[in-house]
């Protein structure tokens, strides 16, 4: 039984910085314009990992991305500016990302 409680407990440790970084997108209304899997208003999350991936200045890329916006990345819809976010936030959702969300 203990071997039991103890392997429950170490699947939720390993999963809950998942579950963690994407309630934080939810939070901070990021799963409004994009999703993991999908197009919505902007990428998939897993397309940003798909196009990042290999570059070695691939997070603070995505960081400058999300903390100051852009356009013309990803079609004409423009991302609005997060500047609002901390930086440990911003870096916890740009490594989440480029990971593929996951």
């Amino acid at each position: 039984m203990k071997l039991i409680q103890i392997a429950m407990l170490s699947a939720v440790l390993v999963s809950a910085p998942a579950f963690a970084n994407k309630e934080l997108a939810t939070k901070n209304a990021c799963m409004a314009c994009h999703a993991v899997d999908k197009k919505l208003l902007g990428p998939a999350y897993q397309d940003v990992a798909k196009k990042y991936a290999g570059q070695k200045d691939a997070e603070s890329n995505l960081i400058a991305s999300i903390k100051k916006g852009g356009s013309g990345k990803w079609g004409p819809i423009p991302m609005p500016a997060q500047a609002a976010l901390s930086d440990a936030d911003t870096q916890t959702l740009a490594a989440w990302v480029l990971g593929g969300a996951k």
